[in-house]
């Protein structure tokens, strides 16, 4: 876990982890956590909302959070072979990526950055 993340376990399936305060983390950025040993990216889209994604190309497990994040379209790009990803469904738009990644949820609860993984 990445020192400026705080978990507390929900249940037996998820951890919540409190990845920052909301006004660290504008429309068109990303925040890169480590939850359990998986890195998430947290995306925070021009319409608001915010998408957690598992950092991981389903092609070729290459660091998907690293591409380029389009705000407005909700994607992420692969950096290694270009597969463009929906974020909010994990589906990927292009090939040669054909298998979803996994989704996580996130949310604002009392001006900090909320992650359920």
């Amino acid at each position: 876990m990445t020192t400026d993340t705080r978990e507390r376990e929900i249940d037996s399936m998820a951890t919540e982890v409190t990845v920052c305060r909301l006004d660290e983390l504008p429309p068109g950025e990303m925040r890169l956590v480590e939850v359990e040993g998986r890195k998430i990216g947290v995306f925070h889209a021009e319409d608001g909302e915010l998408y957690a994604i598992e950092d991981r190309c389903s092609h070729d497990d290459g660091p998907l959070a690293e591409g380029e994040f389009d705000a407005a379209a909700c994607t992420v790009e692969c950096p290694r072979h270009g597969s463009l990803f929906d974020l909010r469904s994990g589906r990927p738009k292009t090939l040669p990526a054909f298998q979803p990644v996994e989704t996580f949820d996130a949310r604002v609860e009392d001006g900090e950055v909320k992650l359920e993984a």
